[in-house]
C-alpha cells in the first residue's frame, strides 16, 4: 500500500485512457468452449454468423489469440465525452461501517444512459455504420443497454429498435421514454410482432418476458429485414471485450497510488460489466504475477452460476440463436419478476462460465430485499442512488467489509458500481412502502428448465 494520500475519487487524464482493449481469453488455458450451430451442432463459422452481427464484431466474437485490440480513433473520442471513469475511495462507508477494510468503486454511472453499458453500445454502433448498415435491432432487461444503444445510433444516425422485457417496459417507463427519446423503437416483449414472441406468449400466457425471449424476438426481427443487423448488450464475448475499459481504467487507478486489491466484486446476469471489470486482473491471475479473490453475485431469483448447470444450451428462449456452453438454467427457465431486470438471463457468458468452473472465480446469490436494504444504505452514506444490478455488488462488498471488522484484517476491496437507479423509483418504491418480496425457485422449477436443454454430445 502507498504512503500517499489517497483522494477520495482518483481520476485519470485523457491520456491515461486505454487505447486498446483487452481479450482475457488469449492467456486462458482453458479457452471458452466455441459456439454451436443449432442446425449442424457443430463449431459456428464466420460465414455462418455474417446474417446475425456486424463482420468486425464477428473477428472479435471468435477471437481468442490476441491479447489486445486495437480501439477505433473514432470510439475513442466518443469515450472522451464521460470518460475515464472515477475510481471512488468509499471513505464515508468504511467509516460508518467502522471496518478496516478499504473500499473502492468503480462509477459507470456518469453519462446519460446512466450505466457501462454505453461502452459497447458505442461501439457496436460504430461497426454497424461502418459496414454501411442501415439499423440494428436489440433486446434489454432493465434498459440500460437499451438506453445506451439508443444514443450510440441516434450519434451514427443508425436506426433502432428495441424489445425490452416486458417487466421492466412496465416497471421503467421514463427509461423506455429515454430510449424514445434519442429514436428507438420500443417493443415490450414477449410481443405479438414476431413469430417466436407469438409462440412464447402461447406457451407462457401473461408471462412477464425475460432476456431470452427479448433476445429471440430481436434477431427475428434483425434477419427479416435487409441491412440490419442483430446486437448484443452481455453474454458475449465482443461485448466482454468492449468493457474492459472499465477494469484497465481501474487498475490505473490503483496503480497510480500502489494499491493492490485483494476482492474484487461485480453484479452478474450475463457477464458484462463482471468480465469488463475483472479482465485485467484475471489476466494477471491467469499468467501467475498476481492473484486475487474474485466474486459474481447474482439474484438468488436466477442463480445461474451457483444452481446451474454447466452445459451448451441455447442462448434465447426461441432458440434461434447459436448454443454457447455456459452456465445456465435452461432457455426456458422464465426468472420470477425481481426489481434487477438486467440480471434476468437465463446463462451466463461462456468466458466467465470457463474461469468460474476452473475455480478462479467464486459466485454468490443474494435475495433482492437484501440487495436494497444495501442500496438504501449505500445511498444515505455515500450521496449516488445505484441501480438495483449494481446494489448486488454492493450488497457483498458490505458483507466482506464486516467480516473484516470482526477478524481486523485490512482488506482492499473493489466493486463495480455499474449505474444509477433513478429510473428505478418504482423498485425502491416497493421497498419503501414494505411490499417487496423474495423468490427463490424451487429444485422443482428449475428441473422444469433442466428438461429443456439440448441433448449435444461432448
Amino acid at each position: 500500500m502507498s504512503n500517499k494520500e489517497i483522494p477520495y475519487k482518483i481520476y485519470l487524464n485523457e491520456n491515461e485512457m486505454p487505447k486498446q482493449w483487452y481479450n482475457v481469453r488469449a492467456d486462458m488455458k482453458n479457452k471458452p468452449a466455441p459456439l454451436l450451430n443449432a442446425a449442424t451442432m457443430k463449431p459456428i463459422t464466420f460465414e455462418e454468423l455474417r446474417p446475425v452481427f456486424c463482420d468486425e464484431l464477428i473477428n472479435q466474437e471468435l477471437d481468442d489469440v490476441n491479447p489486445y485490440i486495437d480501439i477505433p480513433e473514432e470510439i475513442l473520442k466518443f469515450y472522451k465525452m464521460y470518460r475515464p471513469a472515477p475510481l471512488v475511495r468509499a471513505y464515508c462507508l468504511e467509516e460508518k461501517l467502522g471496518t478496516p477494510a478499504k473500499i473502492y468503486y468503480k462509477f459507470e454511472g456518469n453519462n446519460t444512459s446512466g450505466s457501462h453499458k454505453l461502452n459497447s453500445a458505442i461501439a457496436q454502433a460504430y461497426y454497424a455504420k461502418k459496414q454501411g448498415l442501415k439499423g440494428v435491432t436489440t433486446e434489454t432487461g432493465a434498459g440500460q443497454w437499451g438506453t445506451a444503444l439508443s444514443m450510440a445510433c441516434s450519434y451514427f444516425d443508425l436506426d433502432c429498435q428495441v424489445y425490452m422485457v416486458k417487466v421492466s417496459y412496465e416497471q421503467k417507463p421514463f427509461r423506455r421514454e429515454v430510449m424514445r427519446t434519442y429514436g428507438a423503437k420500443v417493443t415490450p416483449s414477449p410481443s405479438e410482432t414476431t413469430e417466436v414472441g407469438r409462440k412464447i406468449l402461447a406457451a407462457h400466457p401473461g408471462t412477464t418476458g425475460s432476456l431470452g425471449c427479448a433476445i429471440s424476438e430481436a434477431v427475428e426481427a434483425a434477419s427479416l429485414q435487409e441491412g440490419y443487423r442483430y446486437v448484443l448488450g452481455s453474454v458475449l464475448n465482443q461485448v466482454l471485450l468492449h468493457q474492459t475499459v472499465i477494469g484497465l481504467e481501474t487498475k490505473t487507478a490503483l496503480e497510480k497510488y500502489d494499491i493492490s486489491p485483494d476482492i474484487i466484486i461485480g453484479c452478474a446476469g450475463g457477464g458484462s460489466n463482471l468480465g469488463g471489470l475483472i479482465s485485467p486482473f484475471m489476466g494477471e491471475k491467469l499468467r501467475g504475477e498476481k492473484d486475487y479473490r474474485i466474486i459474481a453475485v447474482e439474484p438468488a431469483s436466477c442463480p445461474s452460476l451457483t444452481r446451474g448447470k454447466y452445459v451448451y444450451d441455447y442462448c434465447d428462449t426461441g432458440m434461434v440463436c447459436p448454443l454457447s456452453k455456459m452456465y445456465t438454467l435452461g432457455s426456458g427457465f422464465i426468472p420470477s419478476a425481481n426489481h434487477a431486470g438486467g440480471l434476468r438471463y437465463h446463462g451466463m457468458s461462456s468466458t466467465l462460465s470457463q474461469l468460474y468452473d476452473d475455480g478462479l472465480m467464486e459466485a454468490v446469490a443474494v435475495e433482492q430485499t437484501s440487495v436494497f436494504e444495501a442500496a438504501q444504505y449505500f445511498a444515505r452514506i455515500e450521496g449516488i442512488l445505484p441501480a438495483p444490478e449494481s446494489s448486488h455488488a454492493i450488497k457483498v462488498a458490505i458483507d466482506e467489509a464486516k467480516k473484516c471488522k470482526e477478524t481486523g484484517e485490512e482488506k482492499t476491496i473493489v466493486f463495480g458500481l455499474t449505474g444509477t437507479g433513478y429510473f428505478d423509483m418504482m423498485s425502491y418504491q416497493k421497498f419503501n412502502d414494505g411490499v417487496m418480496s423474495d423468490y427463490i425457485p424451487t429444485d422443482e422449477e428449475l428441473q422444469a428448465g433442466f428438461a429443456g436443454l439440448p441433448n449435444v454430445e461432448a
